[in-house]
């Protein structure tokens, strides 16, 4: 059984958003043949507990928490000529945690999760490093960069610029660079050139996700258009103020009853905002987000950025409800026409509209959603390549010299 070092930009417990879930189902795959070490950051009081939940998966544990504000980490990366995205997550005790764990056990193989983690590798090492950039970093903040003003716009393509140059030196280090998506790893290749790219996609658990299990009912009598995801991410904030001030006043004039609810933790003034708009309402965080779907007429994804999968497309899908999104939100998922996809205000509002008009074709819309999920995002099935690419022994003759 050999020993891995799994870092981590964030605690993979408990798996209630986005990158954890991913961070947690490659960490409990990881685990079924391997003995997996982790060292993850916490940002989150509550994160500084979930050292129980990790046991069955790892053998030793680190949790650090990172308090850096935003500003400190900007004003850190101007002056160093770095990227903020480094200097934030750069912290003496994280490192010291690693040398520590790389001189007490031996460890075949180097999980870094997220980009942000690579800046702990080792001067010089004999272990084999598998990169998890998910998607490509550098490519969404020139994306940021095009729709800001200045200075923020500046601050945001310098960010992009430093980090592309970081990722392709990471890349010539790494023994596979990671992506959830084709789209992105293509991305990856013409940017960088580099040739050990794979792709690694998110699963679903439908046992949980599944409209059949045990969890607490909302009931509602107005026809209910849902979005859910962490409410202080930029493309969130950015697509559901979207989606209330251009397409949700078409859903009302012809559905003047419906009702859109903003489901997500930590809203933003903005997002909060949106609650005084007629029919809107922003929950905050919730316990379950099951029920919501559940309840849900038609679940909507209006990112007008968006890279790599969409956790909350394949929740709703597996919650078997009909999904409406952007083409970005979409792009990245196979979802085999089992959603409506569209770009415009009108092809998104239409497509809501007549699901909304059509309870019959919407539920069944959604149970073939949750067909192909279950077909093609079983965890087990998305995860398989890691065995083959922790199977291969590592490029001792490549240059693995510090970036």
């Amino acid at each position: 059984m050999a020993d891995i070092l799994f870092l981590a930009h964030r605690v993979p417990y408990p798996p209630d958003r986005g990158d954890k879930i991913r961070g947690f189902h490659i960490l409990k795959h990881l685990s079924t043949r391997h003995r997996v070490h982790l060292i993850a950051f916490a940002d989150d009081t509550r994160d500084l507990t979930g050292k129980a939940g990790l046991a069955p998966f790892t053998g030793n544990r680190s949790i650090i928490w990172r308090s850096k504000s935003r500003l400190v980490s900007v004003l850190q990366a101007l002056v160093a000529r770095k990227p903020f995205s480094l200097t934030a997550f750069d912290n003496a005790p994280f490192r010291e945690s690693v040398e520590n764990m790389l001189a007490r056990h031996s460890i075949d193989t180097i999980y870094l999760y997220s980009g942000q983690m690579a800046q702990y590798l080792p001067a010089r090492m004999r272990q084999r490093v598998i990169m998890d950039f998910c998607d490509v970093d550098s490519a969404k903040f020139e994306d940021y960069g095009r729709g800001s003003r200045w200075p923020i716009r500046w601050l945001l393509r310098r960010e992009g610029r430093l980090l592309g140059s970081f990722e392709r030196s990471v890349a010539k280090r790494a023994d596979a660079s990671l992506f959830i998506s084709e789209d992105e790893a293509a991305i990856f290749r013409a940017r960088t050139g580099a040739e050990r790219v794979h792709v690694i996609g998110n699963g679903i658990d439908t046992t949980y996700y599944d409209p059949a299990a045990s969890f607490k009912r909302i009931e509602t009598l107005a026809p209910l258009v849902v979005f859910t995801g962490q409410m202080d991410y930029r493309p969130n904030v950015e697509g559901v103020i979207w989606f209330v001030e251009t397409v949700f006043p078409h859903i009302r004039v012809r559905h003047p009853e419906a009702r859109f609810a903003i489901v997500g933790r930590a809203p933003t003034e903005a997002v909060r905002a949106l609650a005084k708009e007629p029919g809107v309402s922003v929950t905050g965080e919730v316990a379950d987000v099951r029920g919501w779907l559940q309840a849900a007429a038609v679940v909507v994804a209006p990112l007008k950025l968006a890279r790599g999968v969409q956790n909350k497309v394949l929740e709703a899908m597996a919650m078997a409800r009909p999904v409406v999104a952007t083409t970005a939100a979409a792009k990245g998922v196979d979802h085999g026409g089992t959603i409506r996809v569209g770009e415009t205000v009108g092809e998104i509002a239409e497509a809501i509209n007549d699901l909304i008009a059509d309870r019959r074709a919407a539920d069944a819309l959604g149970l073939e959603a949750r067909a192909q999920v279950q077909e093609r995002y079983s965890w087990a099935a998305q995860l398989a390549p890691l065995d083959g690419l922790l199977s291969t022994g590592t490029r001792s003759s490549r240059n693995r010299s510090a970036v």
